[in-house]
């Protein structure tokens, strides 16, 4: 019997080749556009992406369905994002979106409607093990995106499928050119569809009030910042200081939206830290035994580091030396190229 898969056609090169190689490999392709929200003072290509993701369904002479959501994803990504950054914390809307749309909302929506499985254009693998299922990173390190999958849940992982997690982003090229796809030589999309071309500063300046405010060494003030919501720790740009090019690098070390300061320093080891706590803690198969150690990562690629894992009142985590790490961003957790999941950094 013919399975029937559910793909999300972003208009990019990644998701296009994904839907040709299932329907090479005998799936019944579904082509889906998911449409989300933006701003009316921005300018999103969603309109642009959706005609080429039209492209190539007929290219490929596959259905094509489109699904709306725009609410949602203001409520559960755009929202969620603001509202952290009015908190002072650096949000992930990437695995905001991961979990609430695509391996959500869209995911249901598609299994409702007939889907044995659903695809994406992600670079991330699944390993499958008699009824169990495994995400794993993808082969391309640079474009390995499991770390922004670290919510899913294995029922939906089992349900899943990523065509081009075993090819590097230059297969994935070349593959679209041999293929023919209306859209072979699309650049890749950058950042957020919703920001547009649009600073971040000036998308949050919409939804949080920003105003300038005293950067601080120590209890001096010695510069100028644009509003503290917009900084995340360990960062060494966007604010002035007097005498700069004498100071050398400072970083941001500490944030205070309620004051609406910034301190920084030369020492950026002040804004790492040896042991933190996680919120939203998932694992995609069983809970690990504690305490264990593992590989962790707490930005998108970035080198593991060992880590280890207590279970209390909540999770710590304790790396052998200071480590960068921001509030609001993902700790994703590893066992080799196994994702085990993750949880948020407090």
């Amino acid at each position: 019997m013919v399975q029937k898969v559910f793909i999300g056609l972003s208009g990019g090169v990644d998701s296009a080749v994904s839907a040709t190689l299932l329907k090479q490999s005998g799936y019944e392709v579904v082509g889906c556009f998911i449409k989300v929200w933006q701003p009316e003072f921005t300018e999103c290509t969603w309109r642009e992406d959706r005609l080429d993701a039209m492209r190539v369904a007929s290219a490929l002479k596959i259905p094509f369905k489109e699904i709306d959501l725009s609410l949602e994803y203001k409520k559960e990504v755009v929202d969620a994002m603001v509202a952290d950054y009015a908190r002072g914390i650096t949000p992930n809307p990437d695995v905001l979106c991961n979990r609430s749309i695509k391996f959500g909302h869209f995911f249901n929506w598609a299994i409702k409607a007939g889907a044995d499985y659903v695809a994406t254009g992600h670079y991330a693998q699944v390993l499958r093990e008699g009824d169990r299922a495994y995400l794993l990173r993808g082969i391309d390190s640079s474009k390995d995106q499991s770390y922004f999958l670290w919510q899913i849940h294995e029922e939906e992982l089992a349900r899943t499928v990523f065509p081009i997690g075993n090819m590097t982003k230059k297969q994935v090229r070349s593959l679209a050119k041999k293929f023919r796809l209306p859209n072979a030589d699309k650049p890749d999309s950058q950042g957020l569809c919703f920001v547009g071309d649009v600073s971040m500063d000036e998308f949050l300046s919409r939804y949080i009030t920003l105003r300038p405010g005293p950067v601080l060494e120590g209890e001096r003030a010695i510069g100028t910042h644009t509003g503290a919501a917009r900084y995340t720790l360990g960062q060494r740009h966007g604010f002035t200081m007097e005498d700069a090019a004498d100071r050398g690098a400072h970083y941001v070390v500490a944030i205070d939206v309620v004051a609406n300061t910034i301190t920084v320093s030369p020492d950026k080891t002040l804004a790492m830290r040896k042991e933190i706590t996680l919120r939203n803690v998932h694992w995609i198969n069983e809970t690990p035994a504690f305490p264990f150690e593992s590989d962790a990562e707490a930005r998108y690629r970035e080198s593991p580091v060992k880590a280890r894992f207590e279970n209390g009142e909540k999770i710590r985590v304790t790396f052998p030396e200071l480590h960068l790490v921001s509030p609001g961003q993902s700790l994703v957790v590893y066992q080799g190229e196994r994702c085990l999941g993750g949880g948020v950094i407090e």
